[in-house]
């Protein structure tokens, strides 16, 4: 008998689907189908390539009042805010499928008489894309858009917890009449996604992520020479010198740290403030933390929702108990929260100060809606924090000087450094990380380079 999966729902931990796990046949069977397909796909003009995955978008959108609260009952983030996530999808695929013609285009070097040579971008073949809960949309387009628009076949694993949105993929997919077998929904436990990333059947792993899972990617992949892009999360810094725009440094940091409770790869988890601005910087960020609304999502007036699961706030909760044991002070007081309930995954917004890098609510990424706030004497002091980390994914500069904010960006350690924004992916812009923040690009023409390799025609025709 296969075995079954069920997805949990945050919102009352009542199970909110079930489904069979893939079996040896239906797995063996979309391998086939995903690499017969993406030999006559990539044959196909670019032109036909962009109208058949806009088609898929369109129907994704058509989808968006099922979407929403089905979105919310599967890991939590209220309803009043799940329809942004299909609008930024719609912004990368749409991106992505734009710039296709010139990020695919052939590469001609300066010409030669007598010759023809230049540089094609040729499809990779099959692309496995591995997907998490916490913005199971965007994450999932990212790779599977662009792959299609490269000439490749997919295969997508998504989370346990939003195994719901896989088949939305696959149903939009399938009402834009994709060719069969070109992009295929399969639930997989770990054991068959290891099995198939070491069967050579696939040629590319893009994988978001633990740092853990992003270990056993690395080792499910050993001597298959295939590649593989890691988004493995981060513990983002932002630093607010003294010439920021105070109150809105205040509110986006705020929604930055705390928006989808906190549960981003790229959240605000630590914040560096200029020592001349610290006290009413803290002032304001923690009244205005004050104002969330923690409850059901599916109530329009929540504003911050559940953790994914009861473990996930568990560790939050262990979190700010150490550094309030090691001297952390806390603004927010839960009981002001009333849904907050030790055992369960509503936990309120907490503000800390008085805190040190030698606190797990500093150093370890909490994925919850926690933030310590330090103050610094000057840039250097902020930016020697800002690298006192495992990670670097992204990292935000509050000031109204350019040029200052250009100067700090290239000290840090960092894939993408913001100005006076935080927790947002530009389409147009790579998506990358460094250190335990994995490898690889997504997004921007430079994420094709990710789905494609190079084939070089040196073509003598004068002799």
């Amino acid at each position: 008998m296969t075995a079954m999966i069920q997805l949990i729902s945050p919102v009352d931990g009542r199970i909110y689907a079930e489904r069979q796990y893939a079996d040896a046949t239906q797995i063996e069977h979309t391998l086939a189908a995903a690499a017969d397909a993406q030999a006559h796909w990539k044959r196909r003009p670019l032109s036909e390539r962009a109208a058949l995955c806009s088609a898929v978008v369109d129907a994704m959108l058509a989808m968006k009042d099922d979407i929403v609260p089905e979105l919310a009952w599967q890991m939590g983030r209220p309803v009043r805010y799940c329809a942004g996530e299909l609008r930024g999808f719609e912004e990368r695929a749409r991106h992505m499928i734009a710039i296709a013609p010139e990020a695919l285009a052939a590469i001609e070097p300066t010409p030669v008489a007598g010759f023809r040579r230049l540089i094609q971008r040729e499809p990779l073949g099959t692309v496995l894309v591995i997907a998490p809960w916490n913005y199971p949309y965007l994450t999932a387009v990212n790779t599977i858009i662009p792959a299609l628009m490269a000439g490749n076949s997919v295969i997508l694993k998504h989370a346990s917890q939003t195994l719901l949105v896989g088949e939305r993929f696959a149903q939009a997919a399938a009402r834009a009449h994709l060719p069969a077998g070109l992009f295929n929904n399969l639930l997989l436990n770990h054991d068959q996604t290891a099995a198939i990333i070491g069967s050579a059947r696939v040629q590319q792993v893009n994988f978001t992520g633990s740092v853990g899972a992003g270990h056993a990617m690395e080792n499910a992949a050993t001597g298959r020479f295939l590649g593989l892009g890691l988004e493995l999360g981060g513990k983002d810094p932002a630093y607010v010198r003294a010439d920021a725009h105070l109150d809105h440094a205040v509110e986006n940091l705020v929604d930055g740290s705390f928006f989808n409770s906190g549960q981003s790869c790229c959240a605000v988890e630590r914040i560096y403030v200029n020592e001349k601005i610290y006290p009413v910087f803290v002032e304001r960020f923690a009244a205005l933390t004050r104002q969330y609304v923690l409850g059901n999502p599916l109530d329009e007036a929540t504003t911050l929702g559940p953790l994914v699961t009861p473990g996930a706030a568990v560790f939050v909760r262990g979190q700010i108990a150490e550094a309030l044991a090691l001297g952390a002070k806390a603004l927010i007081d839960p009981t002001t929260f009333p849904a907050d309930a030790p055992g369960s995954a509503y936990l309120a917004p907490q503000v800390l100060v008085d805190v040190t890098h030698q606190m797990s609510v500093m150093r370890d990424e909490s994925f919850g809606p926690v933030v310590g706030i330090m103050p610094v004497a000057s840039d250097d002091e902020a930016i020697a924090l800002m690298n006192d980390s495992e990670f670097g994914l992204s990292a935000s500069i509050w000031t109204q000087d350019l040029a200052a904010a250009e100067r700090i960006g290239n000290e840090i350690d960092t894939g993408t450094v913001f100005m006076n924004r935080c927790d947002y992916l530009d389409p147009a812009l790579a998506w990358t990380g460094v250190k335990n923040s994995g490898r690889g690009v997504t997004l921007s023409r430079l994420g094709y380079e990710h789905l494609t390799r190079a084939k070089s025609f040196h073509l003598r025709h004068e002799i």
